[in-house]
């Protein structure tokens, strides 16, 4: 998977929080909630935060199965099982993929590791629905869906998701698909 990581997106070690700065032409960032709001406080407003993100996962087309890669972090580069309990609840089947530091100038007492994990599922409507709540309620951070073949991004967080697509044509359909979903700032953000 790396390899082909590296082959798609060479511009971009899979920390998702960097890939809309890597690839800003290929970028379209949706809000989860009307009026961006940024967390659900009931219900009704899970629906519509679950209802936004499989509207365009299905519009992307995972086909039958998604990877799902989510992230622990340590002070070291070695693993430690199970540190985040929430991570392992949500990826269960998830298998250590690789590490990486995000910035190798810090001062190695204050290092940060990401411990990138990755499983694949098969692909229905609500295959992720506990993986979605946990990042609507900031309980996980850093998570990359995509298709096996890599040829799109969807990076969930607390209040959206930044979606990067192989063009800037397929983004600009795909963002005029969903223009009451946009936020309202030039920046995209």
């Amino acid at each position: 998977m790396t390899k082909l990581w590296e082959q798609r997106w060479p511009e971009c070690p899979p920390f998702a929080h960097w890939l809309r700065g890597h690839y800003p032409d290929r970028w379209v960032r949706f809000h989860s909630l009307p009026g961006s709001k940024r967390y659900a406080d009931n219900e009704s407003e899970y629906g519509i935060v679950l209802g936004r993100h499989y509207t365009v996962l299905s519009e992307l087309g995972p086909g039958t199965v998604l990877l799902v890669v989510t992230s622990e972090w340590t002070e070291s580069p070695a693993t430690t099982p199970q540190r985040w309990p929430r991570r392992a609840e949500v990826a269960p089947s998830a298998r250590h993929w690789q590490t990486l530091l995000e910035d190798p100038e810090e001062d190695p007492e204050y290092r940060v590791y990401t411990q990138l994990y990755a499983e694949t599922i098969p692909w229905r409507p609500d295959a992720i629905d506990v993986l979605l709540r946990a990042v609507a309620d900031d309980e996980l951070a850093n998570v990359i869906l995509a298709p096996t073949d890599l040829r799109w991004l969807y990076h969930p967080y607390d209040g959206g998701a930044d979606v990067i697509l192989p063009t800037q044509e397929q983004r600009d359909a795909l963002k005029a698909q969903h223009r009451d979903w946009l936020s309202q700032q030039s920046s995209g953000l």
